[in-house]
């Protein structure tokens, strides 16, 4: 049964993330709010339920889940490595609308689609989302919409879209404008904004003089 939570309601939140963190350990889907737009979120080490949150998107593996983290120090333990650059970043821009691909740690049993050994990952900047990661650890998340149909940047757009398919709904409010997160790829030589969004590419030049943009 789907359950919906007003998180705006300080006494209705620790009841909500209890019920979204209990339907993350059964391997079932929440939305959640960020700080760009709503996401559909699942256990990152599942790939069942990773499974579960493209085919209800109607998404193929071609194009992989990121990840959402509730601390920077989480990152150190998804990745091969995090270079000087990546660590710079992140001091800088999290929690925040950036996310960065780095190389995933190859020991990790996880399966979030053709991601060619990397993982995309950020640290959103929302209270709601924060709570819930610092509870149930890395989320694989993608925005709470159909394949093709606008992102949701409300619980209800979420709903109208996703239905019976996701467990628990915790609805943080509007997200505002639905200007996605920043992408910076650091799996190569150089830096390279692969999507520009949140943070804008004159703030990424201050840290990246060198940055490259486009695919």
């Amino acid at each position: 049964m789907t359950e919906f939570y007003d998180c705006t309601r300080p006494e209705r939140r620790a009841q909500a993330i209890g019920a979204a963190v209990e339907a993350v350990h059964r391997g079932e889907l929440v939305v959640l709010p960020t700080d760009t737009v709503y996401g559909i979120g699942a256990d990152a080490f599942s790939p069942t339920a990773v499974g579960e949150l493209l085919a209800t998107k109607g998404r193929g593996p071609d194009m992989p889940v990121p990840v959402l983290v509730g601390s920077w120090q989480a990152v150190e333990g998804l990745v091969l490595y995090l270079p000087p650059v990546g660590r710079e970043l992140i001091e800088t821009f999290w929690p925040g609308g950036l996310t960065l691909i780095l190389r995933h740690a190859p020991s990790l049993a996880w399966d979030l689609g053709e991601s060619r050994g990397t993982v995309a990952v950020r640290m959103p900047l929302h209270r709601v989302a924060l709570d819930l990661l610092e509870r149930v650890g890395p989320l694989a998340v993608s925005s709470a919409n159909l394949t093709g149909r606008p992102p949701a940047t409300t619980a209800e757009q979420a709903r109208d879209q996703l239905g019976d398919a996701v467990a628990v709904y915790l609805d943080g409010g509007p997200s505002g404008d639905p200007i996605p997160s920043s992408i910076v790829d650091l799996t190569g030589p150089t830096a390279r904004l692969v999507r520009a969004g949140a943070v804008g590419e004159d703030r990424l030049r201050e840290a990246l003089p060198d940055l490259v943009v486009g695919p």
